[in-house]
This record gives structure tokens, C-alpha cells and sequence, in this order.
């Protein structure tokens, strides 16, 4: 007995061609975005003076993880002009992403030093220090972020976890009750960081 078929031969033929019409889609896009950063590359080439031409290149290029390329262009940018901010932020995003943290710390200072009150500059200061394991450094900018932004839940979230790493518990069991009326999602995982600590802990004895 032949088996029967999901698709009835007309429905076939219209899955086939559904399906073709969604990998054209899909080509489509792509070529788009290739177009895109050509279209912007020849921008730069046509106008070398233009920051915010190389800044518009090097965020096209940091979407398609084209990390080197990208880089080359914020700096450009920055050369052009050293008082924009975003391209240092952009610096030390794509250094972050790379696991660069010395070269992601850099640019994160550079940025904090023309907003030192701002506390998302903190926070990607402490989130450096944090991957770098320099949890007191860490600490040190996340309360500093928390301080000019009270609710800034992220912030008091890595804050524990830095106090979990530095035997500071009840400090971070304080932040884990904080927590469980403002953002449940982060309770839930700082939770988990509790207990992952806990079982550390009965290994070692």
C-alpha cells in the first residue's frame, strides 16, 4: 500500500512555489543589505570628511558582525571628529563583543569622562570590570549607576552578583528582595546564581 502524501499534487506545487517566493525574499534582503553597506562605502569614498557617513557605515557593518570593518570606520569618524560620542560607545561595544575588555574598557571610560553622572556609561563600565572579574571595580559602578538611577533594575542585578562573588550575601540577598517587586524575571535569576553559589560552596567541603 503506497504511503499517502502530505501535499495533494496542486498543493504541492503550491508549497514549492511558497517556498520559492520565501528564499527569494530572504535573497532579496540580503542583497539589500549589501547593497546597503556598498551604497554607504562609496558615500565615505565620495565625501572622506563626512562623519556621519562613516558613522552610518560603521553601524551597518556592526549589524553583519563585520567587527573589524566597523571598527576602522568609527574610528574614522572619530578622527574626523573627536567629540562624537556614540563612536566611542560603538569602540567599546564591538571591543566587548570581541572579548577585547582591556580595549572595551578604554573606550567605556572615554565615554564616562564626558558624562560622568550617566548611568548607562556606569553600567557598561561595571560590565566590563565584571567580565574582567575586578568584582569590587564592578561594584564600585554599578552603586554609582544606581545612585543617579534608583530603578535602574540591570544594574542592581549585577550588583548582587558581584556581592555573591565577593561573600557579600546579605547585601545581595537584599538586592534579591528588591527585586522580587520590581522585576520578577531578574529575581527568578539571580535565584539561580544563589543556588549555583550554594552547591560551589558544598563541593568544597
Amino acid at each position: 500500500m503506497t504511503p499517502s502524501l502530505p501535499y495533494s499534487r496542486s498543493g504541492l506545487s503550491r508549497f514549492i512555489a511558497c517556498a520559492l517566493l520565501a528564499s527569494l525574499t530572504i535573497l532579496t534582503s540580503c542583497n539589500r543589505k549589501s547593497d546597503e553597506i556598498a551604497n554607504l562605502q562609496q558615500q565615505v569614498w565620495k565625501n572622506p570628511q563626512d562623519a556621519g557617513g562613516f558613522m552610518l557605515l560603521g553601524n551597518a557593518l556592526a549589524r553583519k558582525q563585520r567587527y573589524n570593518e566597523a571598527t576602522e570606520a568609527f574610528k574614522n569618524a572619530l578622527a574626523i571628529n573627536p567629540g562624537l560620542d556614540h563612536a566611542e560607545q560603538a569602540l567599546g561595544t564591538i571591543a566587548f563583543n570581541q572579548k577585547n575588555y582591556a580595549g572595551a574598557l578604554g573606550y567605556f571610560q572615554k565615554h564616562l569622562e564626558r558624562a560622568p553622572k550617566d548611568s548607562m556609561r556606569l553600567y557598561d563600565v561595571g560590565n566590563v570590570y565584571m567580565q574582567m572579574q575586578q568584582y569590587d571595580k564592578a561594584s564600585s559602578a554599578y552603586s554609582d549607576a544606581i545612585d543617579n538611577s534608583e530603578a535602574f533594575a540591570e544594574a542592581h542585578y549585577n550588583l548582587a552578583i558581584c556581592y555573591i562573588h565577593t561573600g557579600r550575601r546579605a547585601e545581595a540577598e537584599a538586592i534579591y528582595e528588591w527585586l522580587l517587586v520590581k522585576n520578577n524575571y531578574l529575581a527568578v535569576s539571580l535565584q539561580r546564581h544563589f543556588n549555583k553559589e550554594k552547591s560551589g560552596s558544598s563541593e568544597k567541603r
